[in-house]
């Protein structure tokens, strides 16, 4: 038996739409990226990009688990003596782009250095409201909430 090698004009991608309100983000990013990458699909290849797009609308409304908000720090350095900077996770949710706290979760679950995942990359689209300007590629929807009871969080 032979070994399935997708090709580009093989692929089939569907658009979803995913409600991120309510959902664990580290939980919500591993379903995007397997859905981003294709891994889903039974012919995924791991050289051809079998993804889907994604849609995700209400990022500013996600949730952590355990006390991630107040102690989960990023620290960067400007490049000047003592330029060590730092920031919480409840300070960017809060900030000027909630929705890059899901962007980047779901980056650190792709390949690194990869030019394929960063195209991957361009097929998520991170919205913080309720509208998004993608209804007419009629995105299926994508109950994360019900595929396992831990993804979502009752406040």
């Amino acid at each position: 038996m032979k070994t399935y090698s997708a090709k580009t004009a093989e692929v089939e991608k569907k658009w979803l739409l995913i409600d991120a309100e309510g959902l664990v983000v580290g939980r919500l990013a591993a379903v995007i990226a397997t859905r981003l990458r294709g891994k889903h699909k039974p012919m995924f290849t791991p050289h051809v990009d079998c993804g889907d797009h994604v849609i995700v609308v209400n990022a500013d409304k996600v949730v952590f688990t355990g006390r991630k908000l107040e102690n989960k720090k990023f620290y960067w350095h400007t490049g000047y003596p003592g330029g060590i900077k730092e920031r919480t996770m409840g300070k960017i949710l809060t900030g000027k782009f909630p929705e890059r706290v899901l962007t980047k979760a779901v980056e650190r679950m792709m390949p690194k250095d990869s030019p394929l995942a960063r195209e991957q990359m361009t097929h998520l689209r991170v919205y913080t409201g309720t509208e998004h300007p993608h209804e007419a590629q009629q995105p299926e929807t994508l109950d994360v909430g019900a595929m396992n009871r831990k993804n979502k969080r009752d406040a």
